[in-house]
C-alpha cells in the first residue's frame, strides 16, 4: 500500500472492492487484471464477480458490463479495464450513453500492454513493443531501453468524455475513492482514469505456465529462458 510515485494496480483493485456495495458487480477480462482480481477480490454476493478468464478477450469489459447492467439494473456495475483493452473496444460507452445505462468504468493506464510485457520479459525478450511510445532512431522498443522514445500523449479521459461519459483523471488512491463515491451517486456512465506503475505486480501463483520459448535465438536471455523451459517441461504431469 502507498506505492509511490504511482499507485500499484493492486491498490486500485482494493479501492474498488472497498467502495463497491455488497451487491455491486465487478467485470473484467484481459491482461494482468483478471489474475490480480482472482487473488485479491473479496466477493460478498454470488453474482458480484464476473470475470471472462477463459479466452481473456481484450475489449470485453465495457460491452460485458453493459450486458450485466441490463440483466441486473438494480446493481451498480464496475468495469475494470486496462488501457490496452480499452483501446481495443471502448466505444460501447456510446451505447451505454444512448440507452441511458449507467456504468462505472475504472480505466487503469499503464501506457501499454502490461501483461504481455511482463510475460515477454520473463521469456528473455524484454517486453518488445509493449509500451505506447514514439518510434525513435536506434530504439527497438524494449522495456530496458536506456533512451526510449517519449510516451505517446494519449488522453484516455478526454477520449471517454468525447464519447459522452462523465470522465475524470485522478492522481492518487484517495482521489480514486472520492471519484468512485461520486460515480455511485451519479445517474450516468462515469469513466475514472488512473495511471499505475506497470512494473509493480502482485506476487505470482508460484506455479509454471507452459509458454514455449524460441529454440534458436541470438539473445543470451532467450537462450537461458529456453533452457529453463526445457527443464520445467520435463516436470509436467498431465490430467492430474
Amino acid at each position: 500500500l502507498g506505492h509511490q510515485p504511482l499507485p500499484a494496480q493492486s491498490e486500485v483493485i482494493g479501492a474498488v472492492n472497498d467502495m463497491a456495495g455488497p451487491r455491486d458487480v465487478v467485470v473484467c477480462a484481459a491482461g494482468s487484471m483478471p489474475g490480480d482480481l482472482h487473488k485479491l477480490w473479496r466477493t460478498r454476493d454470488p453474482k458480484q464477480y464476473h470475470v471472462e478468464y477463459g479466452y481473456s478477450c481484450m475489449g470485453y469489459e465495457i460491452a460485458g458490463a453493459l450486458g450485466v447492467r441490463m440483466a441486473a439494473p438494480d446493481r451498480d456495475v464496475f468495469a475494470i479495464v486496462g488501457d490496452g483493452s480499452y483501446l481495443m473496444l471502448g466505444t460501447e460507452i456510446v451505447t451505454a450513453i444512448q440507452e441511458g445505462i449507467k456504468l462505472i468504468i475504472v480505466l487503469v493506464d499503464s501506457h501499454g500492454f502490461n501483461s504481455i510485457g511482463s510475460l515477454s520479459r520473463s521469456l528473455g525478450t524484454d517486453g518488445f513493443g509493449t509500451q505506447y511510445r514514439f518510434r525513435k532512431d536506434g530504439s527497438i522498443g524494449l522495456d530496458s531501453d536506456k533512451a526510449p522514445g517519449a510516451v505517446l500523449p494519449i488522453d484516455l479521459a478526454a477520449n471517454a468524455a468525447s464519447l459522452g461519459a462523465d470522465a475524470v483523471r485522478v492522481g492518487s488512491i484517495d482521489e480514486l475513492r472520492t471519484a468512485l463515491q461520486k460515480a455511485k451517486q451519479a445517474t450516468r456512465t462515469s469513466v475514472i482514469c488512473i495511471e499505475v506503475d506497470r512494473y509493480e505486480a502482485v506476487p505470482n501463483y508460484e506455479s509454471w505456465w507452459d509458454v514455449p520459448v524460441a529454440e534458436v535465438a541470438a539473445v543470451d536471455a532467450v537462450k537461458a529462458a529456453r533452457e529453463s523451459y526445457e527443464t520445467s517441461k520435463k516436470k509436467e504431469q498431465r490430467y492430474l
